[in-house]
């Protein structure tokens, strides 16, 4: 059993946390003393008792179905999972992020306290219909977990690969959300630094143009004046020169990312992706990309005038928020511009082939995920079995990597 630690005005008995086939039941009270990361006071909170019932390859411990509902996992990363859960008191359903914490300073494993705290902090300050909302906030041995708005609607390109066709002008519609968000963000000098078509999430998939919301907030950070911030960190794919040269950043790497982003959505290709991370990040720093017809054939000069504006590799030349807000492929300035956006298509052939491939590139990764946690708690359970484990594991992806043909360079792979 874990504990559970949190302000009396914020008791984790009121939710029902539940996910994939396991789910957690509070059970109990003890009145302690400590930090609560909901209020950050250090009187008055409780410990509260969980137990938690899994099910692995068949190995399931029954729970009562009377106290909980099960709902299905959502999403995960390396240090944090993401199930759905129901306030017991209104019914009305969040999204639960569990990090899980770094043990040690000198552990690996788990996200250390200060970068959960920080996620936080930033998670209280924002509030934007673009931006997901923060609800409460727990803490136990082994995790935080943070009540998160719950956005149901899945990413917004898988969406997209749903259609049959798609307009610039429609496309710009879902481009001004993003900017919107982070418009919002910027204005209170918060970078993301995470932004990635996994991030771009809707809240409703069922209506023409569903809202979205932007998600994932564990890299942001306020950008102080006078207070040089460097990292090595994000996806590949979508960071900026800066952040590869380890040189200072700002607000001015997520409109970089904003810039990829717009050209994978028009093309289905992706900028500077190479066949390994190394020719990755060196196409980002000589910023090596084209419009390659095969993928450009109907877009309009705006919308690419939009994309080499932000793909800038010097910071102060690069599009800001506003500017790009500004821009007249989101906001035409004549009845000839408006004209040419809804003329010109996206390219949903080539976006759709993209699609699939990230899609099973993203299974892959959760099935190997699955395994590894699996024979890891089948070896707890029956050390003495480890070496019949050992012989019976599949490859690894790592293994399959080195085996496989790899994609040549500007094919999308979001990861």
């Amino acid at each position: 059993m874990a504990g559970i630690w949190l302000c009396v005005s914020h008791p984790l008995s009121k939710y029902l946390l539940l996910a994939g086939g396991g789910c957690l039941i509070v059970l109990g009270l003890t009145p302690v003393t400590s930090r609560c990361l909901s209020c950050s006071h250090r009187e008055n909170t409780q410990k509260q008792t969980l137990i938690c019932f899994l099910r692995v390859r068949g190995i399931f411990q029954a729970c009562d179905t009377e106290k909980c509902l099960c709902f299905p996992l959502r999403r995960s990363g390396q240090f944090a999972i993401v199930k759905k859960c129901r306030e017991k008191s209104t019914g009305l359903e969040y999204a639960a992020k569990f990090i899980k914490k770094r043990q040690s300073p000198a552990s690996r494993r788990g996200v250390c306290r200060e970068e959960i705290e920080r996620e936080v902090s930033i998670l209280r300050q924002v509030l934007h219909p673009n931006v997901i909302t923060l609800h409460d906030v727990f803490e136990n041995r082994t995790d935080v977990v943070l009540i998160l708005e719950l956005v149901s609607g899945g990413e917004l390109f898988d969406f997209l690969a749903q259609k049959e066709s798609l307009s610039e002008e429609e496309a710009t519609s879902f481009i001004k959300q993003i900017l919107e968000g982070v418009n919002y963000l910027h204005a209170k000098k918060i970078a993301h630094f995470d932004l990635k078509p996994e991030n771009i999430m809707l809240l409703d998939k069922n209506i023409p143009i569903p809202h979205i919301k932007l998600i994932d907030f564990g890299l942001a950070h306020e950008i102080e004046d006078g207070v040089e911030f460097k990292n090595i960190f994000g996806t590949p794919e979508f960071v900026a020169p800066e952040i590869v040269n380890y040189e200072p950043l700002g607000l001015e790497a997520d409109m970089w990312s904003i810039g990829v982003i717009t050209y994978i959505l028009l093309s289905g290709a992706s900028p500077f992706l190479g066949d390994t991370k190394q020719e990755t990040l060196a196409n980002i720093t000589a910023v090596s990309y084209d419009f390659d017809e095969e993928f450009f054939s109907q877009t309009s000069e705006l919308a690419k005038d939009f994309i080499r504006k932000l793909l800038v590799k010097e910071t102060r030349k690069r599009l800001t928020i506003q500017e790009a807000l500004r821009h007249p492929w989101i906001m035409p300035v004549d009845s000839q511009q408006a004209l040419m956006r809804r003329e010109s298509v996206v390219n949903l052939e080539n976006f759709k082939k993209q699609y699939v491939r990230r899609r099973w590139k993203l299974s892959f990764s959760i099935v190997s995920l699955c395994n590894h946690l699996t024979r890891s708690l089948m070896k707890k359970m029956h050390p003495r079995r480890n070496e019949d484990l050992r012989n019976c594991e599949s490859d690894t992806e790592e293994d399959i990597a080195k085996r496989k043909v790899l994609h040549p360079r500007r094919r999308s792979s979001t990861s």
